[in-house]
């Protein structure tokens, strides 16, 4: 049986696995990422995975999601944020085809995600879905047809850095927005995450369900904005805060279409990730896959 390394670097942690080419996962795991040692670092562990990976499963190819803005040809982040620093420029599908004498296909974390909700996620079956994770920040892609839009220079769909009033669309509407109002609330007294703020919510704690309603608000305000020009079958949301499904679902779902005309919003599905911790590899094969134009076990092309 084929088998690829799947990995999947994150400003918080690097999963990593091995899929076989009957899709299942064969085995799975994480390390911290460590983002202060910076791009050589994280380059570094990749290689010590990929090497112990080769020692056991003799794979046919290094997939590879990552954080930061990628050129998918050369393998090359090309611009990365303040939490991995001196990410910039690394060269991760040279260097890791140089290592292993595999090949090696690289993209954006947020495009995998993407594509494995496209392929094998909440989006099957659909023409196009517009992806948004909810964590840190908020990060956007968009598939059509199966096909991620990179735009021209490799920056489509960066929806996080969009304007709306109050400041950028990830300042208001990610999870780290909806802590930061909760701690604001309370003076900065208890210890505040996403679980606690929902659980809190749920008993009733009013500041707790006010700030998850204007994080609601902020999101469907951004994602009502993106569907005016994109116009998406399918807005599919993930990230931690997002597996709160039955509390947030309706939430959005009316403030999403409060922003809308009738025919976008009679013709936009709203839906939340299924593939959850796994979603990143899973779209890092599918881009190898497709990228490497190989077809998939049922003959499918994806």
């Amino acid at each position: 049986m084929k088998t690829y390394i799947c990995i999947d670097i994150g400003g918080t942690a690097i999963k990593h696995g091995v899929l076989g080419e009957n899709g299942d996962f064969l085995t799975t795991d994480s390390l911290p990422t460590e983002a202060w040692q910076g791009g050589e670092g994280i380059v570094k562990k990749v290689l010590s995975l990929a090497a112990d990976y080769q020692k056991e499963y003799h794979p046919e190819g290094v997939a590879v999601s990552t954080a930061g803005m990628v050129d998918c040809k050369k393998g090359v982040i090309v611009h990365a944020g303040p939490q991995i620093p001196n990410y910039k420029g690394t060269a991760i599908k040279e260097r890791v085809e140089q290592a292993t004498s595999l090949p090696c296909e690289v993209e954006n974390d947020v495009n995998c995600a993407a594509l494995a909700e496209y392929t094998f996620g909440a989006a099957k079956g659909s023409e196009s879905c517009l992806c948004l994770t909810i964590g840190t920040g908020i990060g956007g892609a968009f598939v059509q047809n199966g096909e991620v839009y990179h735009g021209f220079s490799g920056c489509g769909c960066e929806v996080g850095y969009m304007l709306q009033p109050g400041g950028e669309f990830q300042k208001l509407a990610s999870a780290t927005a909806l802590v930061e109002k909760v701690r604001a609330r309370k003076d900065g007294e208890g210890n505040w995450n996403g679980r606690t703020i929902f659980d809190a919510a749920r008993a009733g704690d009013r500041d707790c369900i006010e700030a998850i309603d204007e994080l609601c608000e902020a999101l469907g305000l951004g994602i009502a904005n993106i569907c005016y020009v994109l116009n998406p079958e399918v807005v599919v949301l993930g990230g931690g805060i997002m597996a709160e499904t039955d509390y947030l679902n309706d939430r959005i779902d009316r403030a999403m279409n409060a922003h809308m005309v009738p025919i976008l919003a009679q013709n936009t599905r709203l839906a939340f990730a299924q593939n959850r911790n796994h979603a990143g590899m899973l779209g890092a094969y599918i881009h190898f896959i497709r990228t490497q134009s190989q077809s998939v076990p049922n003959g499918q092309r994806l």
